[in-house]
């Protein structure tokens, strides 16, 4: 991949090059992106804003980075927010307690050595690569810090549930996800500017309420909508049964049955955590295979009870809802 290539995501994971980077994700992405997440994706992409992403739970925001990072060969660094996350993770971590530990190995070593005091023939590989007088050796670099570092070509990074963190973790990041793109690490003195800023992919379930407005005026915004029609739903399946082509896809008669049942139960209300795609395609493969006699659209149809609910329901409320047949 050459340095100064435009990159344009399509959606179409035909597209990707002969030779990706040892990162990238290794099988595609079953995704389908509507036009206005496309363009998104892109402008991101062209003008290097980091893209947030927000929607209701199982609309497909993780995926979307695996689906962009696939198509364009590109590597994929995940990080995973928690609530004690600190911006510095993402950045590197320093290993000052592996360091101290390794200078006193290396003087028991010298006394053992001096006294001719036989040691175990089975080293520690890893070990003897370090060096404590060498900093370097014990700082590991987080996503950010990895995609940083590369030289011929961008990453795509996900900054996955952001709002799971401190509130002023979102406005600690605007101090390297902007110009110069740069951060220092103070235990080796090394500063590390990024030579392809990277495509940045945040996502959102607004757990902690808004994020604060000096981070959203530097990000790009787009909200997911679930896919709540048949067509939608009906490309999805498609493009999951192209993909994984080891899996038999259900006769078109059951598909159809079965999404018309699912958006009867995503729409009528009442529930507390809507089923999302990965539930859904789970629970159609059940319906297709799980059984040595597949169910069939007719029966699925008749059956009052909610079959296999127990892929479709996370919490007790919702799973009372449909345990009795109505």
């Amino acid at each position: 991949m050459l340095a100064n290539q435009r990159l344009e995501f399509t959606g179409n994971p035909a597209h990707r090059p002969e030779n990706p980077h040892k990162d990238s994700p290794r099988h595609p992405e079953p995704y389908v992106v509507s036009p206005e997440l496309k363009k998104a994706v892109n402008l991101a992409i062209y003008l290097r804003r980091p893209l947030l992403l927000e929607g209701d739970a199982g609309c497909g925001k993780t995926r979307l980075a695996s689906a962009v990072a696939y198509e364009l060969g590109l590597p994929l660094y995940r990080w995973d927010v928690r609530s004690s996350t600190k911006a510095q993770d993402g950045l590197y971590e320093y290993d000052a307690i592996l360091r101290l530990h390794d200078v006193q190995t290396q003087k028991v070593e010298q006394i053992q050595l001096a006294a001719e005091v036989e040691t175990d023939e089975q080293e520690d590989e890893e070990r003897v690569n370090r060096n404590p007088a060498n900093p370097k050796h014990y700082r590991k670099f987080g996503a950010l810090g990895k995609a940083f570092q590369l030289k011929n070509h961008p990453a795509v990074v996900l900054i996955d549930e952001i709002d799971k963190a401190d509130l002023d973790f979102p406005n600690d990041l605007l101090t390297v996800l902007d110009d110069p793109w740069e951060f220092k690490i103070k235990e080796t003195g090394e500063t590390i500017r990024a030579t392809h800023k990277p495509i940045v992919i945040i996502t959102s379930n607004k757990e902690k309420g808004n994020l604060p407005a000096p981070f959203l005026r530097r990000c790009l915004y787009h909200y997911v909508d679930f896919p709540n029609n048949a067509k939608r739903l009906q490309e999805i399946v498609e493009k999951h049964y192209q993909i994984c082509e080891e899996e038999s896809p259900p006769p078109p008669d059951l598909v159809n049955t079965a999404i018309e049942r699912f958006l009867t139960v995503w729409n009528e209300g009442g529930l507390f955590k809507k089923p999302g795609t990965s539930e859904f395609l789970d629970w159609l493969k059940a319906l297709h295979t799980f059984e040595a006699k597949p169910y069939s659209a007719t029966q699925l149809k008749k059956d009052k009870l909610l079959p296999y609910r127990e892929l479709l329901f996370k919490l007790q409320q919702d799973w009372k809802k449909y345990a009795k047949a109505s």
